[in-house]
């Protein structure tokens, strides 16, 4: 595609008690390899640290960069804000603590144009800057953490149910409405069902990198997976049938090692059987996921594993019904093109 042709882009990010993170992220966007127009609207919660002082400043060294108010916190609502006060045709989704490679941008309007769908996303490369967040950086792109899914551990370009962020057509955004603002989590996938319903394209690509910074402590960490399995357990109430046998590993595991703890304490000591077996299996699984880090990273992966399988597993179990009735309720129907 000429340089002539390269269609604007905003990049919108909702950010929250991010000033660890937020002036580099905005440093990968605005020094992108990309020769088209391009924006930053930065949607602004009620952060209690010093995010809003560094976006200010991003303003005033920046012309390119602009703020919106998001008193809610939430990050649908910080998305949608962004998209209304955004104005360019491609839409790119980035957090505050996400870091573009420097074709990322170039790389997804290719991407788009090559493959016509509406959503191209790629791989979320965790990277730590300490022993703690590369043992996390580990376990989240190893199969034993993750399983499979292909944004956190790789795999070849093709269709997809959901992608990491997302470079969006801004038309598609528009026509179905956003971001429902009653997924708390897991607002990409539900918008990425809707785009699908209505017959749009989610591509995922290998090329597409965003690096991502863990979460810097075990309670941290394990409020993040607690989240992610409590929202994946709506996800799966509101659409029956996209739940699979990688979603139910952690649950089961929880399950397991809890009869097993209780066997092992008031029956026999077999039972214990169960949980040993699976710290066994975590230890063995974090040693190739180690390979090239620090000693004090390697001997942190058991724990990190151990914090994601546990809170995600117990989210995905005490998520209550009714959030899942609450959300149901919000459902906002598919609208194909032309409506």
């Amino acid at each position: 595609m000429p340089d002539q042709q390269l269609p604007a882009v905003s990049v919108i990010m909702p950010v929250l008690n991010e000033e660890r993170h937020l002036r580099t992220s905005v440093r990968h966007i605005l020094e992108q390899e990309y020769a088209g127009e391009l924006e930053v609207v930065i949607a602004l919660g009620p952060s209690t640290d010093r995010t809003d002082e560094i976006a200010a400043e991003l303003v005033r060294e920046d012309s390119r960069v602009h703020t919106v108010p998001n008193p809610t916190g939430r990050t649908p609502a910080a998305l949608n804000a962004a998209i209304k006060a955004s104005r360019h045709p491609i839409v790119v989704r980035v957090d505050g603590h996400g870091m573009l490679s420097p074709d990322y941008i170039a790389t997804a309007v290719r991407l788009m144009d090559e493959t016509g769908a509406q959503n191209v996303g790629g791989i979320m490369h965790a990277e730590g800057e300490n022993n703690w967040e590369k043992a996390v950086a580990a376990a989240m792109t190893s199969k034993i953490g993750v399983g499979n899914a292909a944004f956190h551990t790789g795999g070849a370009a093709a269709p997809a149910e959901t992608v990491y962020l997302g470079v969006f057509r801004r038309e598609v955004l528009e026509r179905q409405g956003g971001y429902n603002e009653e997924f708390i989590r897991a607002q990409d996938w539900e918008l990425n069902f809707r785009i699908r319903e209505a017959g749009g394209l989610i591509w995922f690509s290998p090329e597409l990198k965003v690096s991502y910074r863990p979460r810097p402590n075990v309670r941290a960490l394990a409020k993040q997976y607690k989240n992610y399995g409590r929202w994946r357990h709506v996800v799966a109430r509101y659409h029956q049938g996209s739940i699979n046998l990688r979603y139910l590993a952690a649950p089961a595991a929880v399950l397991a090692i809890a009869a097993g703890v209780v066997v092992g304490a008031t029956v026999t000591p077999w039972g214990l059987i169960v949980p040993a077996g699976y710290v066994a299996a975590i230890t063995a699984g974090s040693v190739p996921a180690g390979k090239g880090l620090p000693a004090g990273a390697r001997v942190r992966i058991p724990l990190a594993l151990a914090t994601m399988h546990m809170s995600w597993g117990f989210g995905f179990l005490t998520s209550p019904r009714s959030l899942a009735k609450k959300v149901i309720a919000s459902r906002r129907p598919a609208v194909p093109a032309g409506e």
